[in-house]
């Protein structure tokens, strides 16, 4: 881990690449468009974990200037089942996960209500992808509330108004085998404190006040049946409160190609590498820490502002939760390398962010990846340190026996040595899974935005989306 200090907001930081394979998503980038792009390479640099020789070159770029059309594209209902556009496994919305746990009372649940979407291609050629969903619970044909992805003022609007609403962006096309990803965040308004405090601006920890803001239907435990009730409520148990839990995921690589919204288990067994934040008012935050990058020293996650950002490659050789095939944290801060659960913390933001400070103070968020490992990288204004780039790199195997999860987008990548059958149990049945098998491929794409349509709402504006790949 590297952290660069710096007192120029402009200042670019510098890293390196190496080969990156033809894909899809970059035969549309013209020479003209690459020779453009070379002023905006960044440079190289001897301590990254790729070519020093290399550098990155720009081939995509969303700037937000033009309308991305998306409010005139027609919301679908999912028909849910493997034939669905949407389906991935079986922790996807209906998958055999829900099953097991739930039965035919969990069904009953999940046909109370349809799952709207969106999938809409935007940016030049459609490099890029937006979808949405949102619950429909009166059955009408149309959400309950509508999230969007627009433009406004020269930016992207991210717009989550419900807990049972996701928006996010992606690309349209996997990832190459190198690539930098990487945009502007302009806004944050996804909880957390503000000048101390979870009430702000008429909410709490960024919800707008309601009723009935709960993880309906999707839970892990609890009895489905709701006491044998011939109705189903949603604010009702089994399903809980949602408002003391908030976050936004900055950007995260996931392990399949077309990432859409699903439940809020679905995305924790399905990232490999990723920067978020969880803004939580609850008593289990109590063993969570906080890292202050200037002092090196670990704060109590209750005495900070909870917009930590967290830092994790996702571990492919150890579980936090196998009952949900949930990847234990690997997380490198300036406050050392966190791994797994201890007395001392269960989890360690690298910094916090400002929102305060924001839309004066702009952040940018990275992750890349080349022929050796993953690198996470975030730079801005923090709290107690000032303008900074802190940059995390890991390689897909490291010495210390923690595999990024996933991470072989080809099946001659990997050799099979990290996989695991785990067991998944309910009162309804059980089934096994082969988590990591020889000769599988896990493609890369990314999230920005909020990939759950059962937790988190709120705003956040974003800018200058770029993908970069080795200069040819």
């Amino acid at each position: 881990m590297r952290i660069r200090k710096t007192w120029h907001p402009g200042l670019v930081a510098s890293f390196g690449v190496l080969s990156l394979a033809a894909m899809p998503l970059l035969q549309a980038c013209s020479a003209e468009q690459n020779n453009a792009s070379q002023t905006d390479a960044v440079a190289s640099s001897s301590e990254s974990t790729s070519d020093s020789e290399s550098k990155w070159v720009m081939v995509r770029e969303e700037n937000f200037e033009s309308p991305l059309g998306v409010e005139s594209a027609d919301w679908e209902i999912d028909p849910l089942g493997k034939d669905s556009p949407w389906y991935v496994d079986e922790f996807s919305d209906d998958g055999q996960y829900y099953q097991v746990l739930g039965g035919d009372d969990f069904q009953r649940a999940l046909d109370s209500m349809n799952i709207m979407r969106k999938r809409v291609e935007v940016g030049d050629d459609g490099w890029l992808t937006v979808e949405l969903a949102a619950q429909d619970r009166d059955k009408d044909g149309k959400p309950d509330s509508e999230p969007n992805i627009s433009v406004e003022d020269g930016n992207g609007l991210i717009s989550v108004p419900s807990n049972d609403t996701a928006a996010m962006l992606t690309a349209s096309d996997p990832l190459p085998s190198e690539y930098r990803i990487e945009y502007e965040l302009k806004t944050l308004d996804f909880g957390g404190k503000r000048d101390g405090s979870w009430n702000y601006d008429g909410k709490y920890n960024g919800f707008e006040p309601g009723e009935c803001k709960t993880n309906f239907p999707w839970v892990r435990k609890g009895d489905y049946s709701q006491g044998g009730s011939d109705k189903v409520d949603p604010c009702a148990d089994p399903w809980g409160d949602t408002t003391k839990e908030n976050g936004y995921y900055f950007l995260s690589v996931v392990d399949y190609a077309k990432p859409a919204p699903h439940n809020n288990i679905f995305i924790h067994s399905h990232r490999k590498v990723g920067m978020d934040s969880y803004s939580v008012d609850a008593d289990w935050a109590k063993s969570y820490k906080v890292c202050n990058p200037e002092s090196k020293e670990l704060i109590d996650y209750t005495d900070s502002s909870a917009n930590g950002v967290n830092q994790i490659f996702f571990d492919g050789e150890s579980f936090r939760d196998p009952a949900f095939a949930y990847n234990e944290f690997v997380m490198p801060t300036p406050c050392g390398l966190k791994i797994g659960d201890d007395e001392n913390a269960t989890i360690v933001a690298t910094a916090e962010v400002q929102p305060e400070l924001m839309p004066g103070e702009t952040y940018t968020f990275a992750i890349e990846r080349n022929a050796n490992g993953y690198v996470t990288e975030m730079k801005g204004n923090f709290k107690y340190i000032g303008e900074t780039t802190i940059r995390n790199e890991r390689p897909f195997k490291s010495d210390d026996g923690h595999t990024i999860w996933h991470y072989n987008q080809t099946a001659d990548e990997y050799d099979g040595s990290s996989n695991q059958t785990l067991t998944f149990e309910g009162p309804h049945g059980s089934f096994e899974k082969e988590m990591w098998p020889e000769d599988s491929a896990y493609p890369d794409n990314f999230v920005i935005g909020i990939p759950h349509l059962n937790y988190y709402e709120g705003e956040a504006q974003i800018d200058n989306l770029k993908l970069y790949t080795k200069e040819s």
